[in-house]
């Protein structure tokens, strides 16, 4: 016989403890393998694809899409080692015990509200009245009320029946107020009381509240979680910017002359990733975060470099591990790889945390400066404006070169402006001199 499995919302990592229903991946009575996904949930990090342990017959789903659930409630029961729900029999057996949404092989296991309730169709009751040919009708049955006993019809007077006539009043839609319902005189002129009376004078339309209110979007999710996650950073970290005009034509160059060789792209974030790693190696203070409750600024070993990303779910930072060891080859096909995953919504938690230092191209979006939030708990972040053409001096001569402006936000408990303005400035020289570098790899 088989075993009824519950799969309960499992821990997906980094203190998370809710996640939404997006999209539900089975039905109830679909047959499921091992680790097959079931469900697709959000959580404040990352869109996710939920596996399930057990393989059988689904018999049970708990939760409408939108529904959000705490870590460790029923998502779904699986019968393990079923090939199909109960035959019918068995199914409205369970459905005479349980409330009828679904057929399933054992009670108290949840029901599959994905499907509406079947409706029962009710035939309406028609009790046979009999009344002499000259009877004026009454008012009909109502379909739940009780039949009516069988028996003559009170008739209504010639004079009733001229007065209601006359003032267009439809006999069968009054309910007489006399014995066994006889319609009465009194009826009838209060029907006709009722239609001359004048109409009331239409209401001016009333705006919705949600209008007069502004339109409420719910803060949750990923965006729910970025509102936090700033929050708390302009709540704790004591941040200052400082920026720098730099000429990047010679940046520029150099990663043409890179792609021109052959082989696979070499993106500008790339060739700026590979200079914070190696402004990081002199400048270690950044690469740090402070652990509050120990009083201590704790120094990474490692370059754990997040970038901006905006999808269409919002802005998520995922995280290039380990980026001091890789060269621009390498960075620019995780940067690729990551940014496909963002967009389809396919991160997994693990790409969106751990950071130590995040990259900010925000020049993809037309504008020169910024002064970025720190993403907490890291200690400080680099923002790129677009690289344009500018008038600049260059060996002493009015020349057009490639301009960018580049933007430090950093914890102030972590240094002081000289150690942010000596990164920054290192930085600014290897845009301006690609050579720099070459003295640090």
């Amino acid at each position: 016989m088989p075993q009824v499995m519950e799969f309960k919302l499992p821990d997906l990592g980094e203190g998370l403890t809710e996640a939404e229903i997006v999209r539900w991946l089975v039905a109830v009575g679909d047959v499921v393998a091992i680790d097959q996904p079931v469900v697709e949930v959000e959580t404040a990090k990352a869109m996710v694809e939920v596996p399930c342990p057990y393989g059988g017959v689904v018999t049970a789903r708990f939760g409408e899409e939108g529904t959000e659930l705490p870590v460790g409630a029923p998502l779904i029961t699986v019968a393990v080692g079923a090939s199909s729900l109960p035959s019918a029999p068995a199914a409205q057996a369970a459905e005479a015990e349980g409330s009828g949404n679904v057929p399933r092989p054992l009670i108290g296991y949840g029901e599959d509200h994905s499907r509406p309730a079947r409706r029962r169709r009710v035939r309406p009751v028609t009790a046979a009245v009999s009344a002499p040919v000259a009877v004026a009708p009454v008012a009909p049955v109502a379909p739940v009320a009780p039949a009516v006993p069988a028996g003559p019809v009170p008739v209504i007077s010639p004079l009733v029946r001229k007065l209601a006539k006359d003032g267009g009043v439809d006999l069968r839609a009054l309910k007489g107020s006399g014995p066994e319902g006889l319609i009465l005189r009194a009826d009838v002129e209060a029907a006709l009381a009722a239609l001359r009376a004048p109409e009331p004078a239409p209401a001016a339309p009333v705006a919705p509240a949600v209008a007069a209110q502004g339109e409420r979007i719910p803060l949750k999710g990923v965006r729910g979680a970025v509102a936090e996650k700033l929050s708390r950073s302009r709540r704790e970290i004591p941040d200052a910017t400082c920026w720098v005009d730099a000429d990047a034509t010679e940046l520029m160059a150099a990663r043409a002359a890179m792609n021109a060789v052959g082989g696979p792209k070499i993106s500008v974030l790339a060739l700026l990733a590979r200079i914070c790693t190696a402004a990081l190696a002199r400048y270690p203070e950044l690469n740090s975060t402070v652990d509050l409750a120990a009083k201590e600024i704790v120094r990474l070993p490692s370059v754990h470099l997040g970038f901006a990303a905006q999808t269409e779910r919002g802005l998520v930072v995922p995280v290039v591990r380990d980026a001091q060891h890789r060269n621009p080859e390498d960075l620019s096909a995780e940067f690729a790889r990551l940014t496909e995953l963002a967009r389809a919504g396919k991160l997994a938690p693990a790409d969106l945390t751990g950071g130590t230092f995040t990259l900010n191209n925000y020049g993809v979006f037309g504008v020169d400066g910024s002064t970025p939030i720190i993403n907490h708990p890291e200690a400080a972040m680099l923002g790129v404006g677009r690289i344009i053409d500018k008038p600049w001096v260059h060996e002493g001569q009015l020349a057009v070169r490639k301009v960018v402006q580049l933007s430090l936000t950093f914890d102030h408990r972590v240094c002081d402006g000289g150690t942010a303005g000596g990164f920054l400035r290192y930085v600014a020289d290897c845009v301006e001199s690609p050579a720099v570098l070459l003295r640090s790899l």
